[in-house]
């Protein structure tokens, strides 16, 4: 007989990678547990921006509107080439659209993003355990056995290591880090106040290798001071005034946060260890170009959640490999894109400086991997696992379809007579996430269940032109595409993530 398990999932590390895991699972109705060897939150502003696909992830998860009102937007650069001062746009600001409701960057200290999902978790009755580490686990078939700080042992049936570059879970696992670091190339990164800068810009200081960007609702700045090779990193308060006012003549003080940052990238071999994984920073880490670390740590957490959900309901282990499949080769490509932006950087180029729709992460698809065959049925403008857009519609007082999207469950849209017609008799397991279905109609005054698209902007998004089925995940990628054998094809479609 195996043990009882104490928690479904245990989490190591209470960064914005295991609250975000945390707090997704929590409104599945799982039991969770967070542990963090630090003994208090995070205080530093570190990972700063909060991309458009993250932003989505958090208006699925409650949050966006305390985001955007603690965050702000990244202002002009200015460019500071000895007495002239010169505006530069690192990013297009882009307005919204009917598909793409949160266009850009927001810039939110993670120190404040942590606060967030800490305040989430706390709603869902949950409390991060700070000062508890996870000194040593064993699995086996049934679960894992973990030995904490504390000298607590907590049966679960899954284990999760967001617990950062230097994951005790990850080595713990046996699993391999590849990849390089640049001890030699160091950056200060330090929270201040620097009386008499203009908070209308970040400042940048080409010839100097320093940055000064001001950070929303305060009077403080990051300031990042890129050491040249061989200098010893001191984050003695006096010594940071003493860096900045002989690199730029400005003096800094009340520093709350500093700390030292070496580029380091890094992918680990593998997401998955038996009934361990690993996800944010302890499976890849970045430079800190371009604002992706934090955002793609989150989004594992998203791709993770809703199949750990769905396996403790009874869904097929083999779910569970999806994760790895899916998440690897996008952290692989976005550890490429912030390294070219670095080493642009560090070059001197101005092309390291730029951002644009890449860095954004609203054109990740998982097309092409196990949930989503190369060879499925597509739209004019969407495949299976394409990002699933936001779109005009109406239903139940809402005018979004990302409010329809909004909850841990699946979200079916029938477009036509033929797909509306079969749409109640598709069948769905009573246990795991639910499924919500709508149909589609052209006019007004629907009733509830039903989607009203009276503009024809819906369809239009989702490429549709005759009769379809379109499934959508719980994290808001495209699961089915379905235009014939209506039955057949659903049922085939499903059996890879839902309850047996």
């Amino acid at each position: 007989m195996s043990e009882p398990h104490d928690t479904d999932v245990l989490v190591a590390g209470a960064g914005p990678t295991g609250s975000a895991l945390a707090a997704d699972l929590l409104r599945r109705g799982l039991r969770v547990r967070v542990v963090s060897k630090a003994s208090h939150a995070f205080e530093g502003s570190r990972a700063k921006g909060i991309q458009p696909r993250t932003q989505e992830v958090l208006e699925d998860l409650g949050v966006l509107d305390e985001a955007h009102a603690e965050g702000g937007p990244y202002p002009l650069a200015g460019i500071h080439l000895g007495p002239i001062t010169a505006p530069w746009r690192m990013m297009q600001r882009n307005k919204p659209t009917p598909d793409v409701p949160y266009p850009n960057i927001l810039l939110l200290p993670q120190h404040r993003t942590d606060a967030i999902l800490h305040r989430l978790l706390e709603h869902h009755g949950m409390r991060v355990e700070y000062g508890v580490a996870l000194e040593a686990f064993e699995q086996d078939v049934d679960g894992v056995t973990a030995t904490l700080s504390t000298g607590e042992r907590v049966r679960g049936k899954y284990l999760v290591g967001a617990d950062g570059g230097t994951s005790a879970v990850r080595k713990m696992a046996g699993l391999r880090f590849i990849g390089e670091s640049d001890d030699s190339d160091k950056t200060l990164i330090v929270d201040c106040t620097i009386d008499g800068l203009p908070r209308n810009r970040w400042h940048m200081w080409p010839r100097a290798a320093t940055g000064a960007c001001p950070l929303p609702h305060s009077d403080q700045f990051q300031v990042m001071i890129r050491l040249k090779r061989g200098d010893t990193p001191n984050l003695d308060h006096g010594a940071l005034t003493d860096q900045l006012e002989a690199r730029v003549g400005l003096k800094l003080r009340d520093i709350t946060w500093a700390s030292v940052f070496s580029p380091n990238v890094r992918l680990v071999e593998h997401y998955r260890a038996g009934r361990v994984f690993l996800a944010g920073d302890a499976a890849h880490v970045h430079t800190p170009a371009g604002a992706q670390g934090l955002n793609t740590g989150v989004q594992d957490s998203y791709n993770l959640g809703w199949k750990l959900g769905q396996v403790v309901a009874g869904a097929p282990d083999s779910l569970l490999d999806t994760y790895e499949t899916e998440r690897l080769p996008i952290a692989a490509r976005v550890l490429g894109k912030s390294s070219e932006l670095y080493r642009n950087l560090s070059k001197g180029r101005i092309a390291g400086l730029k951002r644009g729709d890449e860095e954004r992460q609203l054109g990740l698809s998982y097309h092409g991997g196990p949930l989503a065959p190369a060879d499925a049925p597509a739209t004019k403008t969407l495949r299976v696992g394409d990002r699933a857009p936001d779109a005009p519609c109406t239903a139940s007082g809402t005018s979004r379809l990302f409010v329809v999207f909004k909850g841990p469950h699946f979200t079916l849209m029938a477009f036509g007579p033929d797909a509306i017609n079969v749409l109640p008799d598709l069948p769905w397991p009573s246990k795991g996430a639910e499924l919500r279905r709508y149909a589609v109609y052209g006019g007004h005054g629907i009733d509830s269940g039903h989607l009203s698209d009276a503009t024809g902007r819906l369809a239009d998004i989702y490429g549709i032109d005759g009769d379809a089925l379109i499934l959508v995940r719980p994290d808001g990628y495209i699961a089915a595409i379905i235009t014939t054998d209506w039955m057949t094809s659903f049922a085939a479609t499903v059996e890879a993530f839902t309850p047996r």
